[in-house]
This record gives C-alpha cells, structure tokens and sequence, in this order.
C-alpha cells in the first residue's frame, strides 16, 4: 500500500517508554484479548499510569474504566486498542482528540481481508496523519520491552532482559518465537508485532534500534519490505554496527498467495532479497531452524577472524560429521601448529588423536575437554572452536559442560557445543543454555551457524 514518509523515528518512544496507557477495550472476561493485555501490562509491573476504557464497567482487574479515552486524566502516551475492526477509526479519533502519541491496534479485519479491510486501513492512516500520531498494526501481537516492564501483548509472559530486539509481521511467529525463548531461556530488550505495518514498519524500527545500546543483536521475521531503498539504507547503518538477522518468506508464487492473505504484504523475488541481503550485510535464515539456530550464535560469540575452526569431540563419528559440514559450507578445518601438537601430546593421552578433529575418545573424561579446548583456544591458527559430545559409558556431561563454560568466560573466540542425545545429555544442554553458550544438537546445525557468523564477520572487515 502506498504511504506518505513516516514520522520521524524518535516518534516511536511512545510504545517503548509511556508513561501512560489506556487500553480501549479492556474486558473483565478472562477469554478476551482486552483482559490478557490489561493482564500482561499489571504483571509486568508497568511503572507507569494505566487506564482501561470501557464504556459498560465500572472497574477491571481493580483499576477504575472510564467510558472513553477522552474520560482519562491527564496525558496519554500509548493507546492500545482491542475492539471490534469498526469501531478502531471513531476510538482512534478519539486517541487523536486526546493528543495520544502512539497507537497499537491489535484488532484485525483490515488490508488483509480484501479491498474493504484496505479501505478502512487507509481511514485509520489517514487519523494518525491528521493527529500526527504513529501507529503498529492493525492485526499486532502487541510490544514489549523488557528493560521498562512493558508487556502491551496477548504473548505469554515477559521475557528476562537480554540485548536483542525482535520485530515480527506476524504475530503467530513472534509468540512461537517468544515460547521458543522461553525454553531455551533466552531474552529480549523490544519486541515488536508490526502487523499489517500501516504506518510503523521494520525500517522505522531498524533506524530506532541503530543506535540502541539495548537491542546488541536485530531479529527479524518479514513478509514483505516496504520502501525498500530506505529499508537497505537503515540495514546498512545497523549492520555497520550489530548484526542484523531476518527470516524473509513469501519468495515463492504460493507464500505470496499465502501471505496476502495474511498480512496483505507483497511479494519481493528471492534473487532481489538475497542479493540485497548479501550487499548490506543483513544475515538471512531461511527457516525458522535457522533463525533459531543462529540467534544463540549471534548473541553470545564474539565474531571469528576467520574460517579456520578447531573441532573437539570424544567420538570419531561425529567428527567426520563436523569436518564433512565445515568443507561443505566453506569452513576449513585448521591445521594445527607443531607447538599446538606438542602442547597436546603432554596433556593428553596416548590414545587420543592430536590431528583435527581433536579425538579424544568415548572414555574421555572432562579434563580432556579443558586440555585441548584451552590449546585450540591459544592456537594463532585457530579461528574458532567447535565442542562436541556424545554421551558414553563412562563421558561426564554435566562436568564437561562446566568446563566448557568455564573456558568461554572471556573468550576472544567463538565457542559452540554439539552435544548428541537426549535424555543423557538434558541437563548438560540446560546448564550450557543458562550460561549463554550456543548449544546444537547436530553438528551440521552449528556448523551452519558458525558459517552465518563469520560470513557477518567477514562482512563487518569489508566496510
């Protein structure tokens, strides 16, 4: 759809730093999405002021409901909406008159449902443009932000406060995303439901988030770009200075069909997105997998040197398993120094394999692990290091685990653990995943992102 230039972005603190809410719409029916956002808003202990507007009840969840948002004292910075599709335009003049700086709507109902829901979509741009008010959505998830207890979402919970900001066309993916991180307990700063994108969309927040200290990392989930020259410039400036990760869908006939179904937004040919990609240095994932796979990598390891990468693993299988992945995605396994040889040979003993992989077989106990981790690690050739486990009769998983992370600890080189199983190896997995350490249950999966990691590094060395 096309849209006049957006606002400038220093317009978007009012979705992440309100001092006061009013939730249009708020139900005291624990089903409706007016009560889970009211819900979320007072367990995340918002600081601030928040109102719920509804025109039939007297209070919800304790705090007294005014009939309109005009009914609200005082300011309002953030007015979030979840009524029926028409009614959003005359509440939204409402939120104008009131002098609101931002609009979330998370109804639904607009552009994605036909030339009648783009109608009434253009109407409530054309509010926010008359009021010169910004807003995300219609059809959003909702925001969050981490750092100022701020849950304005139907999502479950408040993530722990983590350096990576995330921004979402759909709401679906950024819930998965958020359950997902849950898990495996990972964390956000912001955390945007864009929606249909009427007004604010993902290059308004990259410009946001260039210069945010609390977004290190950018993750991105698109179905479509919108004014895509601006969109690479802002990718550059983020790129030039963190890494910027975005799963793109809708490339083929079918997901364009799909997805204008969805959110309304159109196609872009894959070859267009993937060129454009590579010359900003955006990293793309091309599966969720992916996106999952290398948000850990991303967030946690420094950037590699190189391509050279030192393999440890207490089983000659998944060595092979590792060294095959390295060649195939054009990583090289290094060669290891005379000094790094002899350093070895004194450490360990006779029976382990002092070429690379580093084998140190199925009997290896955890101080194995700290020997030839910690040489790979002073080794000048070495770029990075992959650590894999399998569990064995008489492996240690939960003792090399420590070791592993205690390597890590001030490491100037990526670190990244396969450990193979399940239930054997579960607690070990949990622990690395506390301490902020990429953990992978296939070699070839994080071999794939060591290969996004360094290709962003080689990236960052070329500007």
């Amino acid at each position: 759809m096309p849209k006049t230039r957006a606002a400038p972005s220093s317009d978007l603190d009012a979705f992440f730093r309100p001092r006061t809410i009013a939730v249009i719409g708020a139900s005291r029916n624990p089903w409706k999405l007016g009560y889970a956002i009211l819900d979320n808003l007072l367990r995340s202990r918002f600081p601030g002021a928040i109102y719920p507007v509804n025109p039939v009840a007297r209070e919800v969840l304790g705090l007294k409901a005014r009939a309109s948002v005009l009914d609200v004292p005082g300011r309002v910075d953030l007015a979030v909406l979840v009524v029926s599709a028409p009614q959003v335009a005359p509440m939204l003049e409402e939120c104008g008159r009131k002098g609101a700086k931002g609009a979330l709507i998370i109804t639904a109902g607009f552009r994605e449902t036909g030339p009648d829901g783009l109608r009434r979509e253009q109407e409530l741009l054309a509010i926010a443009r008359r009021y010169q008010m910004r807003l995300v959505g219609p059809n959003s998830l909702g925001v969050l932000d981490t750092f100022h207890n701020l849950n304005a979402s139907f999502g479950e919970g408040l993530p722990r406060a983590y350096e990576i900001a995330v921004l979402s066309h759909s709401g679906a993916m950024a819930s998965a995303l958020l359950d997902w991180a849950a898990l495996a307990d990972i964390g956000f700063s912001k955390f945007v439901s864009l929606g249909n994108s009427a007004d604010v969309n993902e290059t308004d927040l990259l410009e946001h988030w260039a210069e945010d200290r609390e977004a290190k990392v950018i993750i991105g989930y698109l179905e479509g770009i919108h004014e895509g020259r601006r969109f690479l410039d802002a990718a550059r400036k983020v790129t030039a200075r963190k890494p910027l990760v975005i799963m793109k869908v809708g490339g083929t006939s079918a997901g364009a069909r799909a997805m204008a179904s969805h959110t309304g937004a159109l196609a872009t040919s894959e070859a267009v997105v993937d060129a454009a990609f590579r010359q900003t240095g955006i990293v793309r994932a091309h599966t969720m997998q992916e996106l999952f796979d290398f948000i850990p990598c991303f967030s946690y390891c420094p950037l590699p040197a190189g391509p050279r990468v030192a393999v440890v693993t207490n089983a000659g299988g998944p060595g092979v398993m590792a060294a095959d992945a390295l060649e195939r995605q054009g990583l090289t396994l290094a060669e290891p120094s005379a000094r790094m040889r002899r350093r070895l040979r004194e450490r360990l003993p006779d029976a382990a394999t002092l070429s690379n992989p580093i084998d140190l077989r199925g009997d290896a106990p955890a101080d194995n692990y700290m020997a030839a981790l910690e040489e790979a690690l002073a080794e000048s050739g070495v770029d990075a290091v992959l650590a894999l486990f399998t569990p064995q009769a008489v492996s240690e998983p939960e003792r090399t685990a420590r070791v592993l992370i205690s390597v890590s600890k001030g490491a100037k080189k990526p670190i990244l653990a396969v450990y193979m199983g399940g239930l054997a190896v579960s607690r070990a997995t949990d622990m690395l995943e506390k301490a902020r350490l990429p953990v992978y249950s296939y070699p070839e999966r994080a071999v794939h992102a060591l290969l996004a990691l360094t290709t962003y590094a080689r990236y960052r060395t070329s500007i």
